[in-house]
Protein backbone atom coordinates (compact mmCIF):
# COMPACT_ATOMS: atom_id res chain seq x y z
CA UNK A 1 0.00 0.00 0.00
CA UNK A 2 1.58 3.41 -0.65
CA UNK A 3 1.60 6.03 0.91
CA UNK A 4 0.61 10.00 -0.31
CA UNK A 5 1.38 12.87 1.99
CA UNK A 6 0.62 16.30 1.00
CA UNK A 7 2.87 19.67 2.82
CA UNK A 8 -0.03 22.53 3.44
CA UNK A 9 1.11 25.54 5.01
CA UNK A 10 -2.11 26.97 6.49
CA UNK A 11 -4.60 27.28 3.95
CA UNK A 12 -2.48 27.20 0.49
CA UNK A 13 0.26 24.56 -0.78
CA UNK A 14 4.31 25.11 -0.52
CA UNK A 15 4.88 21.79 -1.57
CA UNK A 16 7.28 21.01 -4.19
CA UNK A 17 7.22 18.90 -7.19
CA UNK A 18 8.58 15.73 -5.93
CA UNK A 19 12.57 15.38 -6.43
CA UNK A 20 11.99 11.90 -7.95
CA UNK A 21 10.04 13.20 -10.77
CA UNK A 22 12.70 15.59 -11.64
CA UNK A 23 16.57 15.47 -12.69
CA UNK A 24 18.43 18.30 -12.10
CA UNK A 25 20.81 19.54 -15.23
CA UNK A 26 22.29 21.96 -13.56
CA UNK A 27 25.61 23.78 -14.41
CA UNK A 28 27.72 26.67 -12.55
CA UNK A 29 28.19 28.87 -16.05
CA UNK A 30 26.78 32.42 -15.71
CA UNK A 31 26.29 32.24 -20.04
CA UNK A 32 23.91 28.75 -19.56
CA UNK A 33 20.36 28.72 -17.79
CA UNK A 34 19.49 26.51 -15.21
CA UNK A 35 17.60 23.71 -17.16
CA UNK A 36 15.17 20.82 -15.37
CA UNK A 37 14.57 17.55 -18.16
CA UNK A 38 11.28 15.54 -16.94
CA UNK A 39 10.87 11.74 -17.17
CA UNK A 40 7.36 10.57 -18.73
CA UNK A 41 5.18 11.51 -22.10
CA UNK A 42 3.09 14.17 -20.37
CA UNK A 43 4.05 17.45 -18.21
CA UNK A 44 1.76 19.19 -15.82
CA UNK A 45 2.86 22.32 -14.33
CA UNK A 46 2.03 21.89 -10.72
CA UNK A 47 3.35 25.49 -9.83
CA UNK A 48 6.03 28.37 -10.92
CA UNK A 49 8.74 30.10 -8.84
CA UNK A 50 9.74 33.34 -9.00
CA UNK A 51 13.40 33.77 -10.66
CA UNK A 52 14.72 36.18 -7.69
CA UNK A 53 14.62 35.79 -4.61
CA UNK A 54 13.26 39.80 -3.85
CA UNK A 55 9.93 38.95 -5.79
CA UNK A 56 9.69 35.14 -3.80
CA UNK A 57 8.70 37.06 -0.41
CA UNK A 58 5.64 35.33 0.49
CA UNK A 59 2.12 36.68 0.79
CA UNK A 60 0.55 37.36 4.21
CA UNK A 61 -2.68 34.54 4.05
CA UNK A 62 -4.85 37.38 4.70
CA UNK A 63 -3.65 39.32 1.22
CA UNK A 64 -4.34 36.09 -0.50
CA UNK A 65 -7.54 35.55 -2.49
CA UNK A 66 -9.96 32.88 -0.64
CA UNK A 67 -9.14 29.63 -2.44
CA UNK A 68 -9.75 25.88 -2.14
CA UNK A 69 -6.76 23.94 -2.48
CA UNK A 70 -7.04 20.47 -3.89
CA UNK A 71 -5.20 16.73 -4.72
CA UNK A 72 -6.59 14.65 -7.07
CA UNK A 73 -5.49 11.19 -6.78
CA UNK A 74 -5.58 9.27 -9.85
CA UNK A 75 -6.84 5.89 -9.98
CA UNK A 76 -3.22 4.10 -12.01
CA UNK A 77 -0.42 4.30 -9.98
CA UNK A 78 2.79 6.09 -11.55
CA UNK A 79 5.18 3.71 -13.35
CA UNK A 80 7.33 4.07 -9.63
CA UNK A 81 4.45 2.94 -8.15
CA UNK A 82 3.57 6.18 -6.49
CA UNK A 83 -0.01 7.99 -6.32
CA UNK A 84 -0.19 10.20 -9.33
CA UNK A 85 -1.62 13.19 -7.86
CA UNK A 86 -2.58 16.54 -9.28
CA UNK A 87 -2.90 20.12 -7.01
CA UNK A 88 -4.94 22.60 -8.27
CA UNK A 89 -6.41 25.43 -6.10
CA UNK A 90 -9.99 27.06 -7.19
CA UNK A 91 -12.10 29.65 -5.77
CA UNK A 92 -15.03 28.30 -3.17
CA UNK A 93 -18.94 28.33 -4.71
CA UNK A 94 -18.41 25.85 -8.19
CA UNK A 95 -19.11 22.51 -8.82
CA UNK A 96 -16.58 20.25 -8.28
CA UNK A 97 -17.33 18.69 -11.90
CA UNK A 98 -16.07 22.23 -13.38
CA UNK A 99 -12.84 22.76 -11.44
CA UNK A 100 -12.09 19.32 -12.50
CA UNK A 101 -12.66 19.46 -15.92
CA UNK A 102 -11.24 23.51 -15.94
CA UNK A 103 -8.01 21.94 -14.45
CA UNK A 104 -7.68 18.87 -17.29
CA UNK A 105 -8.05 16.73 -14.57
CA UNK A 106 -9.71 12.63 -15.82
CA UNK A 107 -13.29 12.78 -14.40
CA UNK A 108 -15.23 10.56 -16.88
CA UNK A 109 -12.82 8.08 -17.67
CA UNK A 110 -14.21 5.34 -19.83
CA UNK A 111 -17.32 6.81 -19.85
CA UNK A 112 -15.64 10.42 -21.56
CA UNK A 113 -17.28 10.27 -24.99
CA UNK A 114 -20.51 12.66 -25.41
CA UNK A 115 -22.96 9.73 -25.19
CA UNK A 116 -22.25 7.88 -21.92
CA UNK A 117 -22.13 10.77 -19.54
CA UNK A 118 -25.04 13.15 -19.21
CA UNK A 119 -22.99 16.14 -19.52
CA UNK A 120 -23.75 17.47 -15.71
CA UNK A 121 -27.37 16.62 -15.12
CA UNK A 122 -26.94 13.88 -12.30
CA UNK A 123 -28.62 11.44 -14.15
CA UNK A 124 -26.20 9.24 -15.28
CA UNK A 125 -23.91 8.75 -12.65
CA UNK A 126 -20.66 8.22 -14.16
CA UNK A 127 -18.81 11.38 -12.68
CA UNK A 128 -18.04 9.61 -8.92
CA UNK A 129 -15.04 10.71 -7.33
CA UNK A 130 -14.40 9.67 -3.43
CA UNK A 131 -13.41 12.69 -1.03
CA UNK A 132 -10.86 11.65 1.34
CA UNK A 133 -10.66 14.71 3.12
CA UNK A 134 -12.50 17.88 3.04
CA UNK A 135 -16.09 16.91 2.86
CA UNK A 136 -17.35 19.35 5.16
CA UNK A 137 -16.31 21.79 2.72
CA UNK A 138 -19.04 20.17 0.23
CA UNK A 139 -22.88 20.81 0.08
CA UNK A 140 -24.57 18.14 1.33
CA UNK A 141 -25.68 14.87 -1.08
CA UNK A 142 -28.51 16.25 -3.25
CA UNK A 143 -31.23 13.52 -3.69
CA UNK A 144 -30.00 12.73 -7.17
CA UNK A 145 -26.96 11.76 -5.33
CA UNK A 146 -28.46 9.87 -2.96
CA UNK A 147 -30.44 7.97 -5.91
CA UNK A 148 -27.05 6.71 -7.26
CA UNK A 149 -25.48 6.49 -4.56
CA UNK A 150 -27.42 4.36 -1.86
CA UNK A 151 -24.38 1.49 -2.39
CA UNK A 152 -21.66 3.31 -2.27
CA UNK A 153 -19.18 4.31 0.93
CA UNK A 154 -20.95 7.83 2.64
CA UNK A 155 -17.64 9.48 1.00
CA UNK A 156 -18.62 9.28 -2.45
CA UNK A 157 -20.00 11.97 -4.47
CA UNK A 158 -21.51 12.82 -8.01
CA UNK A 159 -19.14 15.98 -8.65
CA UNK A 160 -21.59 17.44 -11.31
CA UNK A 161 -23.77 17.63 -7.87
CA UNK A 162 -21.40 18.52 -5.80
CA UNK A 163 -20.75 22.21 -4.94
CA UNK A 164 -17.28 23.42 -3.59
CA UNK A 165 -17.86 25.75 -0.27
CA UNK A 166 -18.83 29.40 -0.77
CA UNK A 167 -17.25 31.90 -2.77
CA UNK A 168 -14.70 33.29 0.83
CA UNK A 169 -13.96 29.52 1.64
CA UNK A 170 -10.58 28.56 2.54
CA UNK A 171 -9.32 24.49 3.05
CA UNK A 172 -8.20 21.24 1.33
CA UNK A 173 -10.22 18.92 -0.61
CA UNK A 174 -8.79 15.35 -1.33
CA UNK A 175 -10.31 13.08 -3.91
CA UNK A 176 -10.27 10.36 -5.39
CA UNK A 177 -10.41 10.33 -9.01
CA UNK A 178 -12.71 7.03 -10.53
CA UNK A 179 -13.23 5.07 -7.38
CA UNK A 180 -14.43 2.26 -9.05
CA UNK A 181 -12.02 1.84 -11.30
CA UNK A 182 -8.85 2.17 -8.14
CA UNK A 183 -5.82 -0.67 -9.22
CA UNK A 184 -4.56 0.21 -6.08
CA UNK A 185 -4.50 1.09 -2.08
CA UNK A 186 -2.83 4.01 -0.22
CA UNK A 187 -3.34 6.07 3.21
CA UNK A 188 -3.53 10.25 3.36
CA UNK A 189 -1.40 12.05 5.60
CA UNK A 190 -1.03 15.42 6.71
CA UNK A 191 2.07 16.65 6.81
CA UNK A 192 2.57 20.26 8.05
CA UNK A 193 5.57 22.24 6.81
CA UNK A 194 6.88 25.58 8.63
CA UNK A 195 7.16 28.28 6.01
CA UNK A 196 9.77 30.02 7.78
CA UNK A 197 12.27 26.61 6.16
Amino acid sequence: MGTLQLSSCGSSFCSPIPSNLISHNITTSHSTPKSLTFSGGKIRAVSTAPNSSESAQAIEPEQQPPLVDFAFVNSVLLPDQTPDVHLRQACGGQKLRSIMLDGNIELYGPYARPLLNCGGGGTCGTCMVEVIKGKELLSPRTDKEKKHLQKKPKNWRLACQATVGKPDSRGLVVVQQLPEWKAHEWKYEDTLVNPSQ
